[in-house]
């Protein structure tokens, strides 16, 4: 019953305290790991590929290392007090609503504060967004980490416990820092490629649920639409999926202006933006509730 407990209490944990914005917090440090060995100027350029892979395995061991030991090494006792914890660095839920609704807030009364705000949840240039499109930013940011920051953490909690969280985490970090297409594309490249393949299933578990609850909204036909016709416009093979069923369930478009449209756009986001949080909210507890009672079932399994 441990994992499910564990599971149970970090999601509480998540509400009641979200993440504190601290320069000490164990993703802080994996990012400040990643900056120092992830400047292309630091590797010869031949090497550069090389350098990212041993340096991908290696950022995952160090990061992954102390949640094994605390898997394998502490008293159920003491587990159950640490776990909670430790999973909740590898998850942001309550962090992920709050800074979605901080541009939110921002865009109904400084759109300048809003772009600001927006820039750090998203790589595009933001400083000449309208509000819609800021809007947009942000929005798809929530709907495309519904998967990212939620959903793939517990998943491979389940899968593997707090190890398996922790090496996801590490993954998705990486790619966060250095999957892009410009002078990191071959320091990155395998970071990029390990997070496509971290997030395959989860993403596509996420879609599933999202066109049931869209099902029971009354929306299924506008939501599964847009996923067959949209969900290729955003580039990589998982993004799109959360995203443009969220814009079609909800009526709203993603844009981000000369690369893609996405949804139909028959509301504002303003209008829509609501139903893509209490769509988070829902899908993320239908989730945790199947994990944990998946849990369960398999430890009454085993103890047959």
């Amino acid at each position: 019953m441990y994992p499910a407990i564990v599971l149970t209490l970090a999601l509480l944990i998540d509400r009641l305290a979200g993440d504190p914005d601290s320069r000490v917090h164990p993703v802080a440090l994996l990012g400040r790991l990643i900056s120092w060995w992830g400047k292309p100027e630091k590797w010869p350029v031949g090497a550069r590929k090389f350098a990212g892979v041993v340096m991908w395995v290696l950022t995952v061991f160090i990061f992954a290392l102390p949640f094994f030991l605390v898997s394998i090494v502490l008293p159920w006792y003491l587990y159950l007090i640490c776990a909670p914890f430790l999973l909740k660095i590898c998850f942001a839920w309550r962090s992920l609503e709050e800074h979605t609704s901080c541009v939110v807030n921002a865009a109904r009364h400084d759109l300048d504060l809003a772009r600001s705000q927006v820039g750090r949840m998203v790589s595009r240039d933001s400083g000449s967004l309208t509000k819609e499109q800021v809007l947009s930013a942000g929005y798809e940011s929530m709907s495309e980490n519904l998967v990212d920051s939620i959903i793939s953490p517990l998943f491979f909690f389940g899968l593997a416990g707090l190890t398996g969280a922790a090496i996801y985490r590490a993954a998705n970090t990486m790619d966060a820092m250095l999957g892009y297409k410009d002078d990191r594309i071959d320091l990155g490249w395998w970071s990029a490629r390990m997070d496509d393949i971290f997030n395959y299933i989860p993403a596509r578990i996420t879609g599933l649920l999202l066109l049931l609850y869209f099902a029971c909204k009354g929306q299924f036909r506008p939501a599964y639409l847009a996923l067959k016709t949209d969900r290729k416009k955003r580039p990589g093979f998982n993004g799109g999926i959360p995203m443009a069923i969220m814009a079609g369930g909800t009526g709203v478009r993603f844009e981000k202006p000369g690369v893609y449209t996405i949804g139909p756009g028959v509301r504002s986001l303003e209008e829509g933006g609501p139903d893509i949080l209490k769509a988070v909210r829902v899908i993320t507890v239908v989730f945790s509730a199947l994990l944990i009672g998946t849990l369960l079932l398999l430890q009454i399994l085993l103890n047959i």
